[in-house]
């Protein structure tokens, strides 16, 4: 819980520090690329690392207490230039929690019940991010942005304490996972709260085949299409978020009134994620992706055309429904898609088709950052959510297609 309370602290309080500093959206878009990068790079040396020398204990200890001192660093910072460095630091460094807690999930319990324990995980991430935007709505209607700083290395501090308690059991290897779809299907929902990436395999240019055979218009397998949706969907979707808090402090949301719609953002998903299973059950992988595709498109209209327009509490609410929509979305479309996704894997090559994945996404959440920057900078922030609407449909598009190669039966 310390470790979601930091996380998800950061992560909305460093886009709020550039601009507190004078930065514009470009900066953000900047500053949010290259934290999510390092966290792409974080997730394979982390990774390798643990499979090496299995130093559980030592690599949490030093993950916190590295964020803990950027964090504390933070507040002494006048310099845009420095928040670009200490992010790109912590978003390497925040990574490496994750590789730890899924051997430490594997080598607690039998695989048959990993399912539960990453659930307990998921609900307790959550409750931490509650915690941090509840501390940040209070905080921030007394206090400037700064000092939440201290209160996320504190909390980095008590993670680091708690870390010192982990203690060496059984060794399992972390490719492991690759072998139990069942519990990479629950590690991918423990993740869909954030954009954390899983490399169980980090892939070769020769494992790209599939995505690079649709630009040629020779489809060689239709797991090719699937993965290039989910770019798809997370470059539009990432192109959503970089410049929505830019976007609100534009129309002069106060930084208390930001942490609390992703508070509300949150309680949201934690709601969602008991719901989400039985609709799926109910009509369909297929059917929840493409309807989930609808609140996504719908939230970003409603962010870029009512809340310029709206003055009081309504455009808070308007932000509320915007957020909201586009999470609950989220929650639909990333349950249904794994499942997809695991069945859609040959048999055999779940590594190297979850490492394309994931570097897939990382790739999207990467340009999503840098476009969502630039255009509203250089033009303004209804082209940016224009294109971002745009991604999505095309994401569906692809998607569809994909299902129509599925359903044709054709050997690919």
């Amino acid at each position: 819980m310390p470790a979601s309370i930091t996380a998800e602290g950061i992560h909305i309080a460093i886009p709020l520090f550039v601009l507190f500093l004078g930065g514009n959206v470009a900066d953000v878009g900047i500053v949010i690329a290259v934290h999510y990068g390092l966290s792409s790079l974080g997730s394979i040396f982390w990774g390798k690392v643990i499979d090496k020398y299995h130093i559980k204990k030592r690599i949490l200890i030093i993950c916190f207490s590295v964020i803990s001192a950027s964090s504390l660093t933070m507040f002494f910072v006048s310099e845009i230039s420095m928040v670009f460095i200490l992010s790109a630091i912590m978003g390497f460094f925040i990574i490496g929690k994750n590789p730890v807690t899924h051997l430490l999930v594997m080598e607690s319990v039998s695989n048959n019940q990993w399912g539960v324990l990453f659930s307990r995980i998921s609900i307790i991430s959550s409750f931490g991010s509650l915690i941090a935007f509840l501390v940040g709505v209070i905080w921030e209607s007394f206090f400037d942005l700064r000092p939440y700083f201290i209160f996320c290395a504190i909390v980095s501090i008590i993670a680091v304490i708690l870390s010192m308690a982990v203690e060496r059991k059984n060794l399992i290897e972390r490719e492991t996972l690759v072998h139990s779809i069942h519990g990479l299907k629950h590690i991918f929902s423990y993740n869909r709260y954030h954009f954390q990436i899983i490399y169980p395999k980090v892939p070769k240019i020769h494992d790209f085949k599939h995505i690079i055979s649709v630009f040629k218009g020779k489809i060689t397998h239709e797991i090719g299409i699937l993965l290039f949706s989910n770019f798809l969907f997370y470059f539009g979707s990432n192109t959503y978020f970089t410049a929505f808090i830019p976007f609100l402090k534009k129309y002069e949301f106060t930084d208390s009134q930001v942490f609390l719609v992703y508070m509300i953002q949150t309680v949201t998903l934690l709601v969602i994620f008991f719901l989400v299973p039985k609709m799926i059950a109910k009509i369909s992988e297929e059917r929840a992706i493409q309807l989930a595709y609808i609140p996504r498109i719908l939230g970003i209209v409603i962010a870029v055309t009512l809340i310029p327009q709206m003055m009081g509490i309504e455009p808070f609410l308007a932000a509320v429904i915007s957020s909201c929509l586009m999470v609950g979305a989220f929650s639909i479309y990333s349950t249904a898609n794994s499942l997809i996704l695991f069945k859609a894997i040959p048999r055999g090559f779940e590594g190297t088709y979850l490492g394309v994945h994931s570097f897939m996404i990382g790739i999207g959440i990467f340009f999503g950052s840098l476009t969502a920057g630039f255009l509203s900078n250089a033009i303004n922030y209804s082209i940016s959510f224009g294109v971002a609407a745009i991604l999505i449909i095309l994401a569906l598009v692809m998607f569809r297609c994909y299902l129509k190669h599925r359903l044709s039966q054709k050997i690919i």
